[in-house]
């Protein structure tokens, strides 16, 4: 987890646009899992976006970040990590690592993180940070995430951080009995944030709304 005596990291004045954003992720956007929010208020956002973009890094909005990705607007962020609806006591698998934000928000509400990037270079870089920040329970790999991680798997919680034009197999097999899968669907023109559910006797899906994301790349995602 991020050790918040890491003052060198953050300023004053960074901490209050934080407070501002998870503020707005309560009143506007009726975010209600505590754990959440705190884990947004402890985790500074504005060091996993580009440096000349740092200004903007608490908007609410999506930023652009290296090789054509994105790190997601903080609500997007707050809102996947609120339905998987995990605990300290889980595993969560992350796919789509990006900048490692949301990864990093993982790590404060869940008890271990497997996060898989297929670019190389922004998997490095996000390890490289975590660890920077003192955040030890989050692991990232480089590898095509589409076909998730079987080797820690089950897992309480799947995110997913790219749009996919279905719902990956194999992830849902590596989805814990009770647990959540939580993954865009659809093309660059429309997609939906959709939770799917692993049941004894197979999956329930709910439909929580547009989005957009970049799209997944991968064997069971997008052709490169």
């Amino acid at each position: 987890m991020f050790n918040p005596n890491r003052t060198q990291f953050d300023t004053p004045a960074f901490a209050r646009e934080r407070t501002d954003m998870v503020e707005r992720l309560r009143k506007r956007y009726r975010i209600r899992d505590e754990r959440v929010l705190a884990a947004m208020a402890k985790i500074p956002r504005h060091l996993f976006v580009l440096e000349a973009m740092r200004g903007h890094s608490y908007g609410d909005h999506a930023l652009p970040i290296d090789f054509g990705q994105t790190i997601s607007q903080p609500f997007i962020v707050a809102r996947q990590t609120e339905l998987l609806e995990v605990t300290k006591q889980d595993r969560v698998l992350e796919i789509g690592a990006g900048s490692g934000y949301q990864t990093a928000v993982l790590a404060e509400v869940a008890g271990q993180v497997f996060a898989l990037e297929r670019l190389p270079e922004l998997a490095k870089r996000a390890q490289d940070l975590l660890r920077q920040l003192g955040i030890n329970n989050a692991t990232i790999k480089c590898f095509d995430g589409t076909y998730g991680w079987s080797e820690f798997a089950p897992y309480k919680g799947i995110l997913v951080a790219a749009a996919s034009p279905e719902i990956p197999k194999p992830l849902v097999e590596q989805l814990a009995i009770g647990g959540h899968l939580v993954i865009p669907i659809g093309d660059e023109k429309e997609q939906r944030l959709i939770r799917v559910t692993r049941a004894e006797d197979g999956t329930k899906t709910e439909d929580h709304g547009a989005c957009q994301f970049v799209k997944l790349i991968g064997k069971y995602g997008w052709e490169f």
